[in-house]
């Protein structure tokens, strides 16, 4: 029989989620509604006067080729950043699970990186890989590797990438960890008397129970790969060199507060909203359907 809360009185419920509640409204869906509404507006050079100008800022968005591909280039930068991070923390988390000595240090190394803010992320992998002053420029460069990420765009968009995936590695360790340790062992010992090694183990067992994790770490690491890189793009190469790594999120910043062009920012920000709206219901939509609970 499950125990069940009771108010005493009908208001009290309401007071306690009345904090959260503001929070999301202010924080959250208040800028949203700014936004949408500035995205209609024009100002002048000097912010004395706004005139409304129905869809143009769309218009001009979306005419603008170099738009197309930011967006084709943030898709990229996303899906090399999600299967990235994804991997390498399924492996981590796969060898945590297992009775090592020292697991518990161990575990405690690869949670720290999670709370490192994304420009310190940034700028711990400049002084590494600073094609002048980093440490591993340096070990590249004697392998005859020629790096430079401030001329070379794919370098830098590799760097970009490398530092967004080992932020995340972290929060995705966790969860998968978590996963692995709620797979009853019965069932993977039944496995194992039953002759099934452990690749086998791991592909028939392991991984199709793991898939509620997996799908929720694929719909978090996209919306962070869309949104949360923004500090380490900024702090590495400021969307350099030749644009070469700006995403949708960069630009907002770069036309809206750099360049002035306030009313089409927000229509930048609306259309990566609506993005990645259609992104995660298409994931509800169909990768939800191989997913076993």
């Amino acid at each position: 029989m499950q125990k069940q809360t009771v108010f005493q009185s009908r208001l009290l419920p309401y007071v306690l989620v009345a904090p959260q509640l503001a929070i999301v409204l202010i924080f959250f869906y208040w800028p949203a509604v700014q936004a949408v509404i500035q995205s209609f507006l024009l100002q002048d050079a000097f912010g004395l006067s706004t005139s409304f100008v129905w869809f143009d800022n769309y218009k001009d968005v979306l005419g603008a080729p170099e738009y197309f591909a930011t967006i084709v280039r943030t898709f990229v930068f996303s899906f090399f950043i999600a299967i990235s991070s994804l991997s390498l923390a399924l492996l981590l988390a796969v060898m945590a699970d297992k009775p090592l000595r020292g697991s518990a240090l161990y575990r405690t190394f690869l949670i720290w990186p999670y709370a490192v803010a994304p420009p310190v992320v940034g700028v711990l992998w400049v002084f590494m890989l600073n094609p002048s002053l980093g440490i591993l420029a340096h070990g590249l460069r004697a392998m005859g590797i020629d790096w430079n990420p401030l001329l070379d765009g794919n370098q830098a968009a590799s760097l970009i990438i490398l530092a967004a995936a080992w932020k995340q590695i972290s929060y995705n360790f966790l969860f998968f960890l978590a996963g692995l340790q709620a797979i009853p062992s019965s069932v993977i010992e039944a496995a194992a008397i039953d002759g099934a090694r452990p690749a086998r183990r791991f592909w028939t067992i392991i991984f199709p129970l793991l898939s509620p994790t997996i799908f929720f770490l694929i719909v978090v690491n996209i919306v962070y790969a869309f949104f949360d890189t923004f500090g380490i793009i900024d702090t590495i190469t400021r969307g350099g060199p030749a644009g070469s790594t700006v995403t949708l999120v960069y630009k907002v910043y770069e036309d809206g507060l750099l360049g002035g062009n306030l009313g089409g920012s927000a229509a930048q920000s609306v259309i990566l909203m609506g993005i990645v709206i259609a992104l995660t219901a298409i994931q509800f939509r169909f990768v939800e359907r191989k997913v076993n609970y």
